[in-house]
């Protein structure tokens, strides 16, 4: 039996594919399924437009991962009938004064160094294309390529999906700890005793450090981000924008993002704090999300204000994920994924369940074993 611990976005995914594949797996997660950073997110697909300088190994990845989505989601669909709203429209980086437009200017030659089909925009065309957007907007990065999906319908679908394809979900269950034999994994604690496994797959997020039992060497280095949120409702038949848009941020929030759903909702995100395990919302925080989405959409200010929450990215010391096999043998690991975990989850599922199915790491995740966070052995000369 294959027990995945986390039932978030991966952990469906990879538990989706190895239930088609015909194996006997549990899902375990401590809560309800989807309702920790999966239904906290934004679903943007946009590897492109939030491209930055020290992440370019992690490019190639997030490329090929956003090239799956469209089937991915048509796939749950048709498994489903759930409609994950994947939409095309595309993501939109925004500047408003001269300093910002001159930054976005060498954002935008950095893309075009990467090879990225990006355009850039006048602020005329800018608000040609979204006529809502502020005045002062002066110059704009377009990527038609960066899509976007609505997270908490895929954790819908994924987890009907996994359910339909025979899998076993264990909701309300908190796995407290790992056991070995021989060097090996060999079973789960859970609060209503032992389960023996052939394979675990850890995948519980910014909690995935904190497990029992787990060896030091096959103890992922991964912490929780905090990021507050809130969401406006416009009206589904006339929305303020549908485009992704991506503004100017502040220490706070390092950049503002607005990100609009098939149903009118106009999510407004993130703030990125080092908070450990705080969920809290704070006054500063909202009003910093509110302050900076204004000034790129201004008509915001009159739209309802319908949710505010906020979740826990998990993040890893260099910001990407910490995929596949252990040094401690059964043990494997999906977790890590800190802003990309909605775009990366197609490749993950597949890349893991081949992974523990047919023992090869696949070319896409050798970069991001966790075996890249050993440190160096000195050596004398």
């Amino acid at each position: 039996m294959i027990a995945i611990i986390g039932g978030g976005i991966c952990g469906l995914g990879i538990g989706w594919r190895f239930a088609q594949a015909g194996e006997a797996v549990t899902v375990y997660d401590r809560g309800t399924a989807g309702m920790e950073a999966t239904w906290a997110a934004a679903g943007m697909l946009a590897p492109q437009a939030e491209a930055e300088h020290g992440e370019e190994a992690l490019l190639p990845l997030a490329l090929e991962s956003r090239a799956m989505w469209k089937d991915f989601a048509a796939e749950l669909l048709a498994a489903t009938g759930v409609d994950v709203d994947y939409r095309e429209e595309g993501t939109m980086v925004v500047g408003l004064d001269r300093d910002d437009v001159e930054h976005l200017e060498h954002r935008f030659s950095y893309f075009q160094s990467l090879g990225l089909d990006v355009e850039w925009l006048s602020g005329y065309e800018a608000r040609k294309r979204e006529p809502h957007l502020a005045r002062a907007v002066g110059g704009a990065v377009y990527s038609a390529l960066d899509h976007q999906v609505d997270n908490r319908k895929v954790a819908e679908a994924l987890r009907a999906a996994f359910l339909a394809a025979g899998g076993t979900l264990r909701e309300n269950v908190e796995v407290t700890g790992v056991s070995t034999a021989g060097g090996r994994i060999s079973a789960i604690d859970v609060q209503d005793g032992t389960v023996t496994t052939d394979a675990v797959v850890l995948a519980a997020g910014a909690w995935s450090r904190n497990l029992a039992g787990l060896p030091e060497i096959s103890r992922p280095p991964v912490r929780p981000l905090k990021g507050q949120m809130v969401a406006v409702q416009m009206e589904p038949q006339m929305p303020l924008i549908e485009t992704v848009i991506w503004g100017p941020g502040n220490g706070v929030v390092p950049s503002i993002y607005l990100a609009p759903k098939s149903n009118g909702r106009l999510i407004i995100g993130a703030t990125v704090e080092e908070m450990g395990f705080d969920t809290g919302l704070t006054a500063g925080g909202i009003m910093e999300l509110l302050r900076l989405a204004w000034d790129v959409l201004p008509g915001i200010y009159d739209l309802p204000l319908v949710e505010s929450w906020a979740g826990l990215r998990p993040a890893s010391r260099d910001d990407a994920p910490i995929l596949g096999p252990t040094p401690t043998p059964g043990l494997f690991l999906a977790t890590g994924h800190h802003r990309n975990g909605i775009l990366l989850a197609p490749l993950t599922a597949k890349a893991i369940c081949d992974c523990v199915r047919n023992g090869e790491v696949g070319s896409s995740i050798k970069p991001f074993l966790l075996d890249r966070f050993e440190k160096p052995v000195a050596v004398n000369v």
